[in-house]
């Protein structure tokens, strides 16, 4: 397990009201119904919960926890991807 793992699910429980039960690896932002603005509060609330590491200010409502974990796994302590991109789309 990830050690961010425990901080996303705290970030969504107690920041968002987002049900334990809803937060699974193949869950998307989207499909926990957090709008635009709530997906970059989560974005600034992973990023400060990490030490100031890491670009999510891009992130994607359809991309899943599994993929945002291992993107911030990735990136810890480098500020840099290290194996692959950041979830993010392309959508306006």
């Amino acid at each position: 397990m990830s050690a961010i793992h425990p901080k996303i699910t705290e970030v969504l429980t107690h920041t968002f009201k987002v049900p334990v039960a809803e937060i699974r690896p193949d869950s998307t932002m989207d499909s926990l119904e957090m709008d635009s603005l709530a997906v970059a509060e989560f974005a600034v609330l992973i990023r400060e919960a990490m030490g100031g590491d890491g670009d999510f200010d891009e992130l994607s409502k359809d991309a899943t926890l599994a993929a945002i974990t291992r993107y911030i796994d990735a990136t810890a302590g480098s500020g840099a991807p290290l194996g692959g991109e950041a979830p993010t789309s392309n959508a306006r």
